[in-house]
């Protein structure tokens, strides 16, 4: 008889939560969309099935870097062309794609391969306060008391 309940993807029920972002530490706001979207907060989770909710982030831009991180944190990606490093802060990517910032510290945040890819299309970031997800009717996640 088996005691350990395993959850199958046809039976997961998934939510809508929206995350205001502003004034918010990078990391602490990574730590708790990447454990949403990988299902930890729910007793069903179980690491090898896609067991997490939707998260949309709201005000991306008005994300806090603490300390020095928007001059010294960079973010490095080849153009796989010869001498095609590219290096940008984290600074210039809250000032021009802070979406992308928040999608690059969840990413790095979830399971590597295929499953981590699934759980990263339900991150829906925005850069101001709307966003286009009102028919889903989210439900707004204090993360002040998870952090």
């Amino acid at each position: 008889m088996r005691t350990t309940y395993i959850a199958k993807p046809g039976e997961v029920e998934r939510k809508w939560y929206v995350v205001d972002a502003t004034d918010v530490p990078l990391g602490r706001l990574s730590t708790v969309v990447a454990s949403v979207l990988r299902g930890k907060n729910k007793p069903q989770f179980t690491p090898n099935v896609d067991t997490g909710d939707f998260v949309i982030v709201i005000n991306a831009d008005k994300v806090a870097l603490t300390g020095k991180k928007a001059e010294k944190k960079v973010y490095y990606h080849h153009t796989l062309h010869p001498g095609g490093l590219k290096a940008r802060t984290a600074g210039d990517y809250r000032e021009k794609d802070p979406e992308k910032l928040i999608e690059l510290s969840v990413r790095g945040m979830l399971p590597k391969g295929t499953l981590g890819k699934q759980q990263l299309k339900k991150l829906h970031v925005y850069r101001g306060a709307e966003h286009k997800h009102e028919a889903q009717q989210p439900e707004v996640l204090d993360i002040t008391n998870l952090i």
